[in-house]
């Protein structure tokens, strides 16, 4: 376990009367381990800007009947077979599937990726979840 600091912060007594019913909300045990969680987005906000290698999820729901568009999708994904980790696809229902793909490398790579998957014409919803490797925090 890493080594524990303790420091201490001065806030206005709103603020933290509305920060501590957000850590209730939130399930937080305490609000050493809230405020640790905002500083670790910040510090992954840091890595996506200076583009870092970063892992995410692109979510894909489109149309199977279109024609092409399964295979379209996927030579897409071939062209950036370096940064795609995983792909699972999934059936929703009669006409929609549902994908998933897992994604790392630096930031602007997995957006290019994102953006042609979403231009497709047949794709209903694409959205790009960034996450950190936990390398740099």
């Amino acid at each position: 376990m890493a080594e524990l600091v303790r420091f201490g912060v001065s806030l206005e007594k709103e603020l933290v009367e509305k920060y501590d019913k957000h850590i209730q909300k939130n399930n937080y045990p305490n609000r050493s381990k809230a405020i640790g969680d905002l500083i670790r987005e910040e510090l992954i906000r840091e890595e996506w800007a200076d583009n870092k290698i970063v892992a995410g999820s692109i979510t894909l729901v489109f149309d199977h009947h279109k024609r092409e568009l399964t295979n379209n999708l996927t030579n897409i994904q071939h062209d950036f077979h370096e940064i795609i980790i995983s792909s699972q696809h999934i059936h929703l229902d009669h006409d929609n599937c549902f994908e998933i793909v897992v994604v790392k490398g630096k930031p602007n790579k997995l957006r290019q990726l994102c953006s042609k998957l979403k231009a497709e014409k047949g794709v209903k919803h694409a959205s790009l979840c960034l996450a950190t490797t936990g390398a740099e925090i």
